[in-house]
């Protein structure tokens, strides 16, 4: 797939949301995957044609035995971003030590705080991750079942504790487009035993029956999240 389809949503959710300005630190969050991947080339598109800003890439190492970053660092270097690999034990201590039954939790804050860490230590102020439109819906649907709470995450939020602010560019791109765009990138297979085995993805299956009756339901999903001001679902308030 052409760059070029996936550059105009994410320049629209970019301008749509403030998440970039001219001259800031960037740092994308890269975990392997196509996502993130994904991500990393449309940023470094963005800064090359249509707004200057300094760009990096860092991954958090799980410490999982024979998982190797090379090919990423590779691919960095042709995109001219500096990569940074922050070696860690979260697989150990997750797995090993804590034997967390619902692991990805646990997990989640840890890395969340090693790239924190990270950022600060190269003074950069944004993080960008690769949370993409199906991931907003996603995200709602869990908090729904789980929760009883309408909610998911923003497009750009300002951690106070680290001092960064999170932005998620490609909100506005569904999966199948960065499926498409991801299959020349040097992607590093999840060696995660949870991967595939979570309550995320049980609701992308509950999404997959549902889309065999209506091709267009993530759309309308994520149509509904992203325009509250549309619908008033009471006309009063409850009592």
């Amino acid at each position: 797939m052409d760059a070029n389809k996936l550059l105009s949503p994410l320049r629209r959710a970019i301008e749509d949301y403030g998440m970039l300005s001219r001259g800031d630190s960037v740092a994308v969050g890269i975990s392997g995957g196509k996502d993130s991947l994904t991500l990393l080339a449309l940023l470094a598109a963005y800064r090359d044609h249509i707004l200057p800003f300094t760009l990096a890439a860092v991954t958090v190492d799980m410490g999982f035995a024979d998982c190797s970053f090379e090919p990423i660092r590779e691919y960095c270097e042709r995109l001219r971003v500096p990569y940074t690999i922050v070696r860690t034990d979260i697989a150990q201590i997750v797995f090993d030590i804590r034997k967390e039954p619902n692991p990805c939790s646990l997990c989640a804050k840890m890395r969340r705080g090693a790239l924190n860490s990270e950022l600060n230590r190269q003074g950069i102020g944004k993080l960008a991750l690769g949370h993409h439109r199906d991931d907003v819906t996603e995200t709602f649907l869990l908090s729904l079942l789980h929760e009883g709470r309408l909610s998911t995450f923003q497009p750009v939020s300002y951690m106070s504790r680290s001092g960064i602010t999170l932005i998620r560019p490609m909100v506005y791109i569904p999966e199948r487009d960065i499926v498409s765009f991801a299959r020349d990138l040097p992607v590093v297979a999840s060696p995660c035993p949870a991967n595939k085995h979570t309550e995320r993805e049980r609701v992308k299956q509950l999404l997959d029956e549902l889309a065999r009756d209506d091709p267009d339901i993530r759309e309308k999903f994520a149509n509904a999240i992203m325009h509250p001001d549309r619908y008033n679902l009471w006309s009063k308030p409850l009592r």
